[in-house]
């Protein structure tokens, strides 16, 4: 018996449709040398019915993992949402990037290109401004060897809102989990903005690379997965080390039942006492 179907969403305004979840580019992926087993873990994310893929250039051998996929399999990679990410400010070596990205996935086109990680005001003034990176993206969508474009943070909310609102993006990557709950700013500000302007919202950190993980107290993946879902987001991307866990990601899709207001509350006094050490991707400890 063929599993339900992973739900599938609008993306943004885009007309794009994808999974509700998506494999992250951290897990496995963002290793070196380790080909066959990440080949397991997208191949199992395929058979799962997981749609959207995630990795970076600076992602390790990310790249290159898919890329193996789907040259022995081009008709795999035309059934998939494909994302990568450029961490370079300036429009040339942003556009020398893309070039390098494509020829380790192996295939001619992003459906997201991602402007990644922006942190500070002096990153907004560089991307955004006359030769920046944010150029190039906008070329390369023009050109259709990208289908959309993004960006990514997930150190200063107020950074990351003022990309969403001044910038041409159709999504917007950013935490989403019980910590940032309790934190506010981009549960609070980003994502508003993103939803006023009609764009696609990513969750990533939805484990805190594990370290929320806590069976004892119920903090399961599928918990957790299931807080994220229940915000108001397109989808949830989730690193993967193995199969089984690529399973849970998947499970967690197809029913992703949203927590009742009373149980994310109870979830964000659990981790109330420490949140700010706890949000270590945001540089604060």
């Amino acid at each position: 018996m063929n599993p339900i179907a992973i739900p599938a969403v609008l993306f943004g305004s885009t007309g794009r449709r994808v999974t509700r979840v998506g494999l992250g580019g951290e897990g496995v992926l963002r290793t070196n040398g380790r080909g066959a087993e990440a080949m397991e873990v997208i191949r199992a994310a395929i058979d799962a019915g997981i749609g959207y893929f995630d990795c970076a250039r600076v992602y390790a051998d990310s790249e290159l993992y898919y890329g193996s996929v789907w040259g022995a399999d081009p008709a795999a990679r035309q059934r998939v949402f494909q994302a990568s990410k450029s961490a370079v400010r300036g429009k040339a070596g942003a556009l020398a990037e893309l070039d390098q990205t494509l020829q380790r996935l192996q295939t001619d086109y992003l459906d997201l290109w991602q402007i990644h990680d922006i942190r500070t005001p002096e990153d907004l003034e560089m991307i955004g401004g006359p030769g920046g990176a944010l150029e190039a993206f906008v070329e390369a969508k023009a050109s259709g060897r990208v289908r959309c474009i993004g960006v990514t943070g997930h150190r200063q909310p107020e950074i990351l809102t003022r990309a969403v609102e001044d910038w041409p993006v159709d999504a917007v990557m950013m935490p989403v989990n019980p910590v940032e709950g309790v934190l506010g700013g981009f549960l609070t500000s980003t994502l508003p903005a993103a939803r006023r302007r009609g764009i696609a919202v990513i969750g990533m950190k939805v484990l805190g690379a594990s370290h929320y993980l806590k069976p004892q107290l119920d903090l399961t993946a599928d918990h957790l997965i299931r807080y994220a879902l229940t915000q108001d987001i397109t989808l949830a991307i989730v690193g993967c080390s193995c199969p089984a866990e690529v399973r849970i990601l998947a499970e967690a899709g197809r029913d992703p039942a949203p927590l009742s207001a009373e149980g994310q509350n109870q979830l964000h006094e659990l981790f109330r006492p420490y949140a700010r050490k706890l949000a270590y991707y945001r540089g604060v400890m």
